[in-house]
C-alpha cells in the first residue's frame, strides 16, 4: 500500500543537493518509492514530483500532468516513473511558462524551458525508453530533472518581475475571479 510522504520546503538543505543514480530499479524500496511519489503528486495536485522533494535522493521523478486545481489547463497522461533520466537533445526554441512547485508553496515563476526535449530514463521495469516530449509535459520533465541536480525553478527566472503569488496565478488562469 503506498503511504503519502512529507514534501520538503524550500530551505530544507536536501533539496539542494545532487542525487544519485538508482542502481537496482526492481529493489522492493525504489518500487515503493514510486508508488509513494504517485499517492503523494495526486494527493497534492502535482503534476510531478522529484524523489529529492520527499528526502530520497535517487534519480528518480514522476511525471503525471493531468488537469487538477493547480494546472487546470494541464494535458492528461498516466504517471510515468522516469528512473535514471538524461535529456539526450532539445530544440533551440525556449519558450517560458509559469511554474510552480510543491517545495515553494504559494509562489509561481515564469521559467524559460526547452519547448521539445528527446529523453531517455528507464521505466519501473527496467525497460529503457526513449521520447519526444514537447511543451507542457516537456516543462514537467525538465523541472523535475532539476531537482535531481539540487535546482529549482526561482534559480532559472530571468527577472525578480517573473515571480508572482499562487493567488495572482490562480486570477490570471481564471480560478478566481
Amino acid at each position: 500500500m503506498a503511504d503519502l510522504l512529507p514534501i520538503l520546503q524550500l530551505g530544507d538543505p536536501v533539496i539542494r543537493q545532487k542525487a544519485t543514480w538508482v542502481d537496482n530499479i526492481h529493489d522492493e524500496k525504489i518500487q515503493k518509492l514510486i508508488d509513494d511519489l504517485i499517492s503523494t503528486v495526486d494527493q497534492a495536485n502535482g503534476v510531478g514530483i522529484a524523489a529529492p522533494q520527499v528526502a530520497e535522493q535517487q534519480r528518480l521523478f514522476i511525471v503525471a500532468s493531468r488537469p487538477n486545481p493547480r494546472y487546470p489547463n494541464a494535458p492528461t497522461m498516466e504517471p510515468t516513473a522516469m528512473i535514471n533520466p538524461r535529456i539526450v537533445s532539445h530544440s533551440v526554441q525556449v519558450v517560458k511558462g509559469w511554474e510552480g512547485c510543491l517545495c515553494i508553496p504559494g509562489i509561481r515563476g515564469f521559467v524559460p524551458r526547452y519547448q521539445a526535449i528527446e529523453v531517455e530514463y528507464y521505466d519501473r521495469y527496467g525497460q529503457l525508453q526513449k521520447q519526444e516530449l514537447t511543451d507542457f509535459v516537456a516543462r514537467v520533465f525538465q523541472h523535475e530533472y532539476d531537482h535531481l541536480d539540487g535546482i529549482v525553478f526561482i534559480d532559472r527566472v530571468e527577472s525578480t518581475h517573473d515571480i508572482i503569488t499562487e493567488q495572482e496565478y490562480q486570477k490570471r488562469v481564471g480560478n478566481i475571479t
